[in-house]
């Protein structure tokens, strides 16, 4: 009796730099068999598919890419969200972005679900956890099914920092950042631990570990504006931030991965989506990872949730 064996198919919503980038991941990594590519731009739709066609064949992994509008996306396992205006985010504010990406997403969200989708969306559009707020709501998909990119490239960004400095290779230590995804977020210095030993133990016989912790935050929250001062976008880091993200999803990894997430009473806060360390898998986000913070870290988690807030007031206005 011959079996049938599932594709992993993913759609990637918006082919500008990031979402090229993404799709170009996912056939790299081998993460996805089939990636659908969705732009409202169909010649530029047409031509991403092109030049990702030509380098399927030096790939280590078989994967297709295919052309879909919104609503072929329904059997999709996992659906990116990459539209955007970077020339908006100039300013160094990634807010500035929402009078375009917030009317966009709720142009089309609707679109997607008629077509049948029951999958997992993952937003990287900013402002993320506003945007991710969006789709959550007007998708209408089950808790934690939807969740954004969030504060996941800016721990990678410290993480990288703080092994330039400790010569310690990134996945030997643990460290986050958290909050929103953009200049408000916050690092919990209190959960860095080495080997399970905290920072400020090691910080006591090394001077490598005895960091200037608001020059390394600050390293974490304007490394995207680095990468954007030189080139006018970011590519590389966010893509494989999502394409991890998903992949978590896709293999029901359990993986432990900060990222853009509904809130509901954990660090006292409800009705937000904020970047906070939580497990991913098949069911998206299955378990909010809740850290015990001292009370001068956890209130900068306040602030950076009331930042979201006043945000997503702002994006409502917007729609009405």
């Amino acid at each position: 009796m011959m079996s049938t064996v599932k594709k992993r198919a993913v759609g990637v919503i918006g082919l500008g730099h990031v979402g090229a980038h993404v799709a170009f991941a996912f056939g790299l990594t081998g993460t996805a068999d089939e990636v659908k590519l969705c732009d409202l731009n169909e010649s530029k739709a047409v031509s991403e598919r092109q030049d990702l066609m030509d380098a399927v064949m030096f790939m280590p992994h078989r994967v297709n890419y295919t052309l879909a509008k919104y609503e072929e996306l329904g059997d999709c396992d996992v659906i990116i969200n990459a539209i955007g205006k970077i020339d908006l985010c100039a300013t160094g504010n990634r807010d500035d972005e929402m009078g375009f990406t917030v009317p966009g997403v709720a142009g089309y969200i609707d679109k997607v679900m008629a077509g049948g989708f029951d999958g997992v969306i993952i937003n990287i559009t900013n402002p993320c956890d506003v945007v991710t707020h969006l789709l959550a709501t007007r998708s209408g998909l089950p808790k934690g099914r939807v969740f954004g990119t969030g504060t996941g490239l800016d721990t990678s960004r410290l993480v990288s920092a703080i092994s330039q400095q400790t010569d310690v290779e990134h996945h030997s230590f643990t460290a986050y950042m958290m909050g929103e995804h953009g200049n408000s977020q916050m690092t919990p210095w209190s959960v860095v631990n080495f080997g399970g030993q905290p920072y400020t133990e090691l910080a006591k016989e090394n001077k490598q570990y005895d960091f200037d912790t608001k020059e390394l935050t600050e390293r974490a929250i304007k490394g995207g504006w680095v990468t954007y001062q030189g080139k006018h976008c970011t590519e590389y880091g966010i893509a494989m931030t999502a394409v991890t993200m998903a992949s978590a999803v896709l293999h029901d990894e359990k993986k432990i991965m900060a990222a853009s997430v509904a809130l509901d009473g954990e660090y006292g806060e409800k009705g937000i989506f904020c970047g906070v360390p939580a497990v991913i898998g098949a069911n998206g986000i299955e378990r909010v990872v809740v850290f015990d913070l001292p009370a001068d870290e956890l209130q900068a988690l306040k602030g950076c949730c009331a930042t979201i807030r006043a945000n997503i007031a702002k994006a409502d206005k917007l729609l009405q």
